[in-house]
């Protein structure tokens, strides 16, 4: 393919172990410019594997080395948020699309800083259009200028169109979920169930509440037998 894109990962060169060519498992660089940045990341990765979890097909995964091009490891991209329809989940040290029946990634989703928002914008919406991914999401929560904390993309036939974000929202038909801008993060919105999905602490929230609930009913239930 040879795409040659400038992407956030930094240049790897093509080493070999032996007969066998060497794909690095990281570039070496943090998960996160903040950690504001990293509770969002958090927040998708889990929030998007808890909403798939009955589907065996879908793999989600995050700031994982994705390798585009058998036998070239310099043709890498290292997306924040990736989601894969028609692949086994499971755990990988990177993602190759050869080893994965050369499935590409439906929705992409990058959180963007200061020193990534250009190329998020242009380099890689070019690379991820080309690749064919379905979908592209481009948060900024901190350093919007004269321009939406959240870009939107589409694939219509060969190309990626932009989407329009009305109210801080876009719905992702691919994820069947809404994108929503809430203050300086991200969240996902089920309009089948008319509410956002669960921050890891709200999860935890719940299910403090429900062991209360059962503890009280318990009680309850044995004053009833005395």
């Amino acid at each position: 393919m040879n795409l040659r894109f400038e992407t956030k990962t930094s240049p790897i060169s093509r080493q070999t172990r032996g007969n066998e060519i060497f794909y690095p498992e990281s570039d070496g660089k943090p998960m996160a410019e903040t950690d504001l940045h990293a509770n969002i990341l958090i927040y998708l990765k889990t929030a998007l594997e808890l909403f798939f979890a009955d589907r065996d097909d879908v793999y989600v995964t995050g700031n994982i080395m994705f390798y585009y091009e058998e036998g070239e490891p310099s043709e890498v991209v290292s997306p924040d948020i990736m989601v894969c329809f028609g692949v086994p989940k499971g755990e990988r040290t990177s993602y190759k699309t050869w080893e994965e029946s050369d499935v590409v990634p439906s929705v992409v989703i990058e959180i963007s800083s200061r020193g990534t928002w250009s190329k998020d914008r242009v380099e890689e919406r070019l690379l991820y259009e080309m690749l064919g991914v379905e979908e592209y999401f481009i948060f900024n929560p901190l350093y919007p200028k004269n321009s939406s904390s959240l870009l939107a993309f589409r694939r219509t036939s060969n190309e990626f169109e932009s989407l329009n974000i009305e109210n801080e929202r876009v719905k992702s038909e691919t994820l069947n979920l809404d994108l929503v801008v809430s203050g300086r993060s991200l969240r996902l919105w089920n309009p089948q169930t008319n509410e956002f999905l669960k921050t890891s602490g709200e999860l935890a929230e719940e299910n403090t509440e429900l062991k209360a609930e059962i503890e009280r009913l318990k009680k309850l239930l044995g004053n009833n037998q005395n």
